[in-house]
């Protein structure tokens, strides 16, 4: 919840996470007791959100991505495929990484560099999509189409990129 900007029901919770309700209800009342996160009532339904007027938002955020987000849970999904030489984020997701300004990003944009299994890549992005509750959405090239200077690759080296396997030869290393 601290990685998406999803408010979501404890019912949802616990299928998402795969956890019995009762767990779930109990965190949550722990949580809403430490003021981390929020819950705004609709009818029956209790919806939850991050709290992101707490203190500890910020830094809880930080450090959720560094350890759980897109990038460690990319590279660990990624590593594991032979043929891949680059695996870039760019994109909103990586926009508002890089500090740039912008809606909130609905995805991750996901560029694979090599001659890897697409099925394989298809697969990560499917994993590492339902761990962090955002669409991955890859787009694969070989290392030649890389080095091209297409508009669509123009684009994305001018809005920048994270890297997450490799080197993109510019930007940010996570």
């Amino acid at each position: 919840m601290f990685l998406t900007e999803d408010r979501k029901t404890i019912q949802e919770l616990s299928l998402d996470l795969g956890i019995p309700y009762p767990t779930v209800h109990r965190e949550v009342g722990r949580l809403l007791e430490a003021g981390l996160i929020k819950e705004k009532k609709v009818g029956n339904y209790r919806f939850i959100e991050s709290n992101k007027t707490s203190p500890y938002y910020e830094p809880l955020r930080e450090l959720l991505e560094i350890s759980s987000g897109p990038v460690p849970l990319l590279k660990s999904a990624f590593g594991r495929i032979r043929g891949i030489e680059k695996v870039l984020i760019f994109g909103s997701w990586a926009q508002r990484e890089l500090g740039n300004r912008g809606a909130a990003p609905a995805d991750i944009d996901v560029l694979v560099v090599g001659r890897p299994d697409i099925r394989k890549v298809y697969a990560a992005c499917s994993i590492v999509g339902k761990q962090l509750g955002w669409s991955v959405n890859p787009t694969t090239m070989s290392k030649e189409e890389w080095q091209e200077e297409t508009p669509f690759l123009k684009n994305v080296r001018k809005e920048g990129v994270i890297n997450v396997i490799g080197n993109s030869d510019q930007n940010k290393s996570v």
